[in-house]
């Protein structure tokens, strides 16, 4: 390989895309996306601090980290709670002695047509995919400023930018979070990256308990790869992200999708025939965790 003017190399053995000496923390991570980054990491390297509101589900994942030689603390904890922010990240501090990756996983919201969505419902979204991120990544922001490496990951959804029926939840909040990074990117450079991660419809335990053959068919088909993302896709790539290898990315949003341009998930809804509560129809097509699972919808 030619070496060009300016460019740099690490030497040779050093493998740049290793996490080795990080700590990571994951919010979500007691299954899906989060458990699956969680793992990731781990196997490149990083000691993990796992947070969502199952302690049993924590325990789990920390199992299997601690059984590849790297620490594993978890933090049972609900994020939608700002006052517990402080203790989530001073309790990393506390059992891992520093924190060099931020990754907000937790999120999501149930499809629902616009004329049933309620203000107090989009608050509640709001509040669970984007303040509960802002808030986590302010307090931790002093430690990652501190690491001289920090990485900040969101995990946000390709409906940050798609258009479907029964989305304006869904798809309000992950552009908020998506525009959020791009913002925080900027404002925390050049110390800190800033980074999201928008998947389309993953492969996760809690969609296979919904989706039947014929709906995995129809989103093979519409898929350019002609397969679903697994977990390891989303994973793989938020490795990359908080590694060496990505030093020179910030305020990007990276798509894991393979290929899609569109949404995959088939729309079934039938117009509305009028305004009014009787006449309304729609058919529930999709579901999204709100629980602790990072996005896997599209």
């Amino acid at each position: 390989m030619t070496q060009t003017a300016g460019s740099t190399f690490p030497d040779q053995g050093v493998d740049e895309f290793r996490l080795d000496g990080y700590v990571a923390l994951i919010t979500g991570a007691g299954r899906g996306i989060g458990a699956g980054i969680a793992q990731a990491f781990a196997l490149a390297g990083a000691d993990v601090a796992l947070v969502a509101r199952t302690a049993s589900e924590l325990e789990d994942v920390a199992t299997a980290i601690r059984a590849t030689g790297r620490s594993a603390s978890i933090i049972p904890a609900d994020i939608t709670d700002v006052s517990q922010m402080p203790r989530i990240v001073e309790g990393t501090i506390a059992e891992q002695g520093r924190l060099d990756i931020l990754v907000n996983n937790a999120g999501g919201a149930m499809p629902t047509p616009y004329l049933d969505t309620t203000p107090e419902a989009l608050d509640e979204a709001f509040h669970f995919n984007v303040s509960a991120a802002f808030e986590i990544t302010k307090r931790a922001t002093p430690h990652l400023l501190a690491s001289g490496r920090g990485s900040v990951i969101n995990i946000t959804s390709r409906m940050d930018s798609f258009t479907a029926r029964q989305m304006v939840i869904y798809g309000t909040v992950k552009a908020a979070l998506s525009h959020m990074t791009r913002l925080l990117a900027v404002e925390l450079a050049p110390r800190v990256r800033v980074n999201g991660i928008a998947p389309g419809v993953v492969d996760t335990d809690g969609l296979q308990s919904v989706l039947s053959d014929e709906v995995r068919r129809r989103i093979i088909s519409a898929t350019p790869l002609r397969r679903l993302s697994t977990v390891a896709d989303v994973a793989n790539t938020a490795r990359w992200i908080a590694s060496p290898a990505a030093g020179y990315v910030t305020g990007k949003i990276i798509e894991v999708d393979g290929g899609a341009e569109s949404p995959t998930f088939p729309d079934d809804t039938p117009d509305r025939v009028d305004s009014t509560p009787s006449g309304r129809r729609h058919a529930l097509g999709r579901v999204v965790d709100p629980d602790e699972s990072g996005d896997s919808l599209t």
